[in-house]
């Protein structure tokens, strides 16, 4: 078991899950653009709530498996 560290970025610490839902947000803003280039956002009933659950999900599996946090 890692115990979590902070990151040192010019003079300010961050907490590990900070920068995983940064991480997050901008893997979902990816899927999303993708998803509305190949105009599959029709299947999706409430979009903002899909953003959200996705946004949760990668945020989760970053921290899993990329930054433990």
């Amino acid at each position: 078991m890692q115990i979590p560290r902070e990151f040192f970025i010019g003079g300010v610490y961050f907490p590990p899950l900070l920068i995983a839902s940064m991480l997050g947000i901008v893997c979902t803003l990816v899927i999303f653009r993708l998803v509305k280039l190949y105009r599959l956002s029709r299947f999706i009933f409430y979009p903002p709530l899909a953003f959200v659950g996705i946004a949760i999900i990668n945020t989760l599996l970053i921290g899993q498996f990329f930054i433990p946090f």
